[in-house]
């Protein structure tokens, strides 16, 4: 070639390939195999995530699960870890607990166990964890790390059993609350003694820096040693790291490192990538074999804290049966597609790349290889070389790849030479290679396009009948604090619903009066209904324009609410959540009483209205509405205008129901007849859909 076009051909070919092509071989050898792989997967829990859910209609209900749970098709996550519910608010909402007070005991309350049934139905092969968050009062008075926690926990586990046929693998101390060691032993021998020695307890599930300062104890404390068979913490990947004489204090005590929650709240193809550097470094960096995400599927309302990130799928409108699948699910499936529970991580091909990213392998039994790329941040290409120094199952490996434009695509296989498998890797990318097949990416043709929450709506509870078929909770409410479930009415007529845990929960959350939302936050002008039962010493509300219900793990309300007790005392009140007392209302005369002092709820409450209503006494029924037109706000009692207030603070949000509490006890009042409809053109009546039973 002559010289000045050899020279301008070299030019260009160096302006159009990367800047640089690190080479790196990597010797995969199986006796660096030792550690097993316990599976990658995610909570449901940790707040009522997933309650919208079993309000959609099937194939939209069957599909969402699907792609959550079925293996080879969508994220195919080979762990679950599940909330215990325990009637408290713990981060979006709470669920009914099976054991309200200490002889009460029903298997049937909530969806829990059957995200359970299904998500196994669909994997035989799932392993199956929980622990409790939220717990009822009555469990060591107030205190959890007492016996009656251990019984609870077992009294679960017999329900798992015996009413549905599944059986746990794994069973946490607490959710972020700490540690016991007389706990962990007491909940040690009641499993033994219970016929549950199968389930390994992991300990102490902290998030904190410390929280693995107990296997230090652990080396002379032979009981606590033997209580404890998973040594487990949270954000290990994302947050504070397994220090070097924890990991090797837990190697000497046989012990594995489990990360019982991570977090990766970030969006797009961030999301994706970033689960997947999360999940390798947690055993690159770690030691972790078994790592899950918080959280599953985002089924509740979009204002909810966390309802929009970090969920792998958003399933927040059963009323039309849309969904959507979010590209951090595809990160998931790049190790759930590839991967079992029982296979081993190689030592030998796990490690941090030179040109920047991360890789793990895994091996099957078989001698099934998979190996799980990602080159978050890398600046350069950069090529890969390894060979094995045992035999692979074929030598072949498939690939699929993600990256921001496309994810979990089907690329060309890769082929060995001379023993070795040589690839070029992009910045910024995902990839599994692996020696298995019958990989592929899961989707329906047949989701429903959005639609907003039905208006007017109205259900009177109704053919809900038996209760245990829907987990005893109605369509679209979805409770923030407390347990409103499905009820006989108390004068015998028919069915409703009543708020029923009767005393403040050991709530995971700050506690605040038990309630429930339900519709659209960007209703207006509206007005709710409901018929309202009071027993002795209760007070209650509905409540309206609710655009707020906390961040992270505040539970305190913004909006509004009509309260009402059994001697007929009502009251507007406008609620703000904590916020300092110079935040503007509405009219200069409501931000000059906030200045005076009287403001002084702890959630911000101010009493915009006040009235007395005769004729009102506990154990009957009685009507209240709460209107909103503009900024003004007018409460209905038994048809008649009981007041009106002014105010500009909310001017849209959600409808609700409030039972309301004091420092030792909780209304448990009885709704009835809920009406939503708009000021205008508010003739029609939205019947409740029909919607197949859980159970």
């Amino acid at each position: 070639m002559h010289y000045k076009l050899k020279s301008l051909f070299l030019t260009t070919l160096l302006m159009v390939m990367p800047f640089c092509l690190c080479g790196q071989t990597i010797i995969l050898n199986p006796k660096t195999a030792k550690n097993t792989f316990d599976g990658i997967g995610v909570v449901n829990g940790g707040g009522a995530t997933s309650v919208l859910l079993k309000d959609y209609k099937e194939p939209q209900r069957s599909q969402i699960l699907d792609m959550v749970y079925k293996p080879m098709f969508g994220a195919s996550v080979s762990a679950l870890l599940v909330e215990i519910p325990g009637d408290g608010n713990s981060t979006q909402g709470s669920m009914p607990s099976h054991m309200h007070y200490r002889h009460d005991c029903n298997f049937s309350r909530g969806y829990t166990w059957w995200i359970l049934r299904e998500a196994k139905r669909r994997n035989p092969m799932l392993t199956l964890d929980a622990t409790a968050w939220s717990a009822p009062h009555w469990i060591g008075n107030g205190n959890f790390w007492s016996k009656d926690a251990a019984d609870y926990y077992v009294n679960w586990l017999l329900g798992l059993r015996h009413v549905y046929g599944l059986e746990l693998d794994a069973l946490g101390c607490r959710n972020e609350r700490g540690d016991d060691y007389p706990f962990v032993k007491a909940l040690r021998k009641a499993l033994d003694d219970n016929g549950f020695s199968k389930v390994r307890i992991h300990a102490f599930d902290n998030w904190y820096d410390g929280k693995l300062n107990f296997v230090k104890d652990m080396m002379t404390d032979s009981a606590l040693n033997a209580s404890i068979d998973i040594i487990s913490g949270h954000t290990f990947g994302m947050g504070y790291p397994v220090k070097p004489e924890e990991r090797e204090m837990a190697r000497k005590l046989g012990k594995p490192i489990w990360n019982t929650e991570d977090h990766v709240y970030l969006k797009g193809f961030d999301c994706l990538i970033t689960i997947v550097n999360c999940f390798n470094r947690n055993y690159i960096d770690n030691g972790v074999t078994k790592v899950v995400n918080w959280y599953d599927i985002g089924g509740l309302y979009p204002m909810e804290p966390y309802s929009a990130d970090p969920p792998m799928l958003l399933a927040y409108e059963p009323w039309s049966g849309h969904y959507r699948v979010r590209q951090s699910l595809w990160g998931y499936a790049h190790y759930g597609q590839f991967s079992e529970v029982g296979w081993r991580y190689v030592d030998s091909g796990c490690r941090h790349l030179q040109g920047g990213g991360t890789m793990v392998t895994l091996m099957s039994p078989k001698g099934d290889y998979s190996v799980i790329i990602e080159t978050k941040g890398a600046k350069k290409v950069q090529t890969v070389s390894w060979k094995t120094a045992g035999s692979m199952s074929r030598n072949t490996l498939c690939q699929w790849t993600s990256d921001s434009v496309n994810q979990f695509m089907r690329r060309d296989d890769v082929k060995a030479h001379g023993g070795r498998f040589t690839v070029t890797l992009q910045p910024n990318t995902v990839y599994s290679f692996s020696t298995t097949r019958g990989q592929q990416k899961g989707c329906f043709a047949d989701i429903p396009t959005s639609k907003p929450f039905p208006m007017p709506y109205k259900d009177d509870f109704e053919d809900y009948e038996p209760y245990n078929k829907w987990g005893f909770l109605p369509h679209y409410f979805a409770d923030i604090i407390g347990s409103f479930e499905l009820k006989a009415s108390p004068d015998g007529k028919g069915s409703c619903l009543q708020q029923t845990v009767g005393e403040p929960a050991n709530s995971w959350a700050p506690d605040w009066n038990y309630y429930t939302i339900i519709g659209d936050s960007a209703w207006r002008d509206y007005e709710v209904k409901a018929d309202v039962w009071l027993n002795h010493g209760d007070k209650a509300a509905v409540m309206g324009r609710v655009f707020d219900v906390g961040f992270g793990w505040g539970v305190i309300p913004k909006g509004y609410y009509l309260s009402m007790d059994e001697m007929g005392n009502c009251a507007i009140v406008v609620t703000r959540g904590k916020v300092d007392k110079t935040e503007l209302v509405g009219d200069a005369e409501q931000q000059a009483i906030i200045k005076s002092g009287i403001d002084t709820g702890v959630g911000g409450e101010l009493v915009l209205a006040k009235a007395h209503v005769d004729g009102v006494s506990p154990y009957t029924w009685h009507n209240l509405c709460l209107r909103f037109e503009g900024k003004k706000i007018t409460a209905v009692v038994d048809g008649k205008e009981a007041m009106t207030a002014t105010s500009s603070y909310a001017g849209h949000g959600m409808a609700g129901l409030m039972a309301m509490k004091d420092s030792s006890r909780v209304s448990t009042p009885y709704f009835d007849n809920i009406d939503i409809r708009p000021i205008k053109g508010n003739d029609g009546v939205s019947s409740r859909p029909e919607i197949e039973p859980l159970y």
